[in-house]
C-alpha cells in the first residue's frame, strides 16, 4: 500500500527535540509510542535531532533506539558530536570569567558542577541531585577538592539547588552581570546551566539549519523549559510540553500533553503529521 505524506509533514523537514521533560518520561524512559513515532518520521523523510543540557555520554542510550544520524547538540549546543560521540566542535567558556561565574553560583548557595570534555566534576559526591543525575546519564562524576582550580576548557557550569527561588535569582543575576560572556538558563527548575554565549538552543537551530541545509521555517522544535524558548523563536513550528510552565507555553506556537501523557508522540502526530 502506498503512503501519501500528510500536508503538514511536507513543510517540516527536521524536528529538534529536547530530552528531559520532553522526549523521555520522569523515569527517563522512552515509551514504545515515542520510538514508533520517531520511526515514522524517518520513514517519511523528516530528519530527527536531539539537544539537551546533558553531556554527550548522557545521550548515548538514545542514539540506537531512535536511529539518530544527525549531529547531537550536548550542553545546550556547547558541544556538537556525531552519533559515535566523536567531537565535531565545542564552545568553551572564556577562561577569564569562569572563576567569577563559579564564585557567583556559590554565592547564591547553589552547588557547583563543572563539565570539561567528558568529565563531570563536583565538590561532593552526596550533593543535591548527584545520585539522580548519575542514574540519568549513566556515569558518575569526579569529586574534586576545588572546582575553581579547573578553569580552562570548561563547556558548562551548573548551579544546583532545590531552593527553586534561589536558582531563579541566580539566573537573573548572572544574566545581568555576565550576560555578554555567557548564556544562562534553567534546564530544570533546580538546574541553572551556564554556557558560552553562543552555546544555547537558538544556536542549535541555526547550526543544524546550516549543516543540514534546511531553512529554519521548515524546522520544528519541542521542549519544556526556559532554555528551549530560544529554539522556539527560531523555528517554523514550536511546541511546548504540557508539563512546561506558563511562560514557556506562551512562547510556543502549540502546546501538547505532558511527558507522562505521551505528549511528544501526540505532538508529532497532531502538529507534524
Amino acid at each position: 500500500m502506498s503512503t501519501t505524506l500528510p500536508v503538514k509533514s511536507k513543510s517540516v523537514r527536521l524536528l529538534i527535540a529536547d530530552v528531559d521533560g520532553t522526549l523521555v518520561t520522569k523515569e527517563k524512559r522512552l515509551t514504545p509510542r515515542t520510538r514508533s513515532v520517531v520511526r515514522k518520521l524517518h520513514a517519511v523523510g523528516i530528519q530527527f535531532a536531539i539537544t539537551s543540557g546533558r553531556p554527550p555520554r548522557g545521550m548515548s542510550m538514545l542514539i540506537r533506539p531512535l536511529h539518530i544520524t544527525t549531529p547531537i547538540a550536548a550542553f545546550n549546543g556547547g558541544l556538537f558530536v556525531r552519533p559515535d560521540l566523536s567531537i565535531i566542535d565545542q564552545k568553551v567558556l572564556p577562561a577569564e570569567v569562569t572563576k567569577q561565574i563559579i564564585q557567583a553560583v556559590a554565592d547564591h548557595h547553589l552547588d557547583v558542577w563543572v563539565y570539561r570534555g567528558n568529565d563531570w566534576l563536583v565538590l561532593k559526591k552526596s550533593g543535591a541531585h548527584v545520585d539522580r543525575e548519575s542514574w540519568t546519564v549513566k556515569f558518575k562524576p569526579l569529586v574534586v577538592a576545588d572546582v575553581s582550580t579547573v578553569l580552562t576548557h570548561v563547556v558548562k557550569i551548573v548551579g544546583v539547588s532545590d531552593d527553586l527561588a534561589a536558582v531563579a535569582r541566580a539566573e537573573a543575576d548572572i544574566r545581568r552581570d555576565f550576560g555578554q560572556h555567557v548564556s544562562a538558563a534553567r534546564s530544570q527548575p533546580y538546574y541553572l546551566d551556564i554556557t558560552h554565549p553562543d552555546a544555547n538552543k537558538g544556536g542549535v537551530v541555526r547550526r543544524l539549519s546550516r549543516e543540514l541545509k534546511i531553512p529554519a521555517a521548515q524546522i520544528a522544535t519541542i521542549g519544556d523549559m526556559p532554555n528551549d524558548v530560544l529554539m522556539f523563536a527560531l523555528s517554523g513550528i514550536s511546541i511546548a510540553m504540557g508539563n512546561a510552565d506558563a511562560q514557556v507555553q506562551r512562547a510556543a506556537r502549540h502546546v501538547t500533553a505532558s511527558n507522562e501523557e505521551e505528549g511528544f508522540a501526540l505532538a508529532v502526530e497532531k502538529y507534524i503529521f
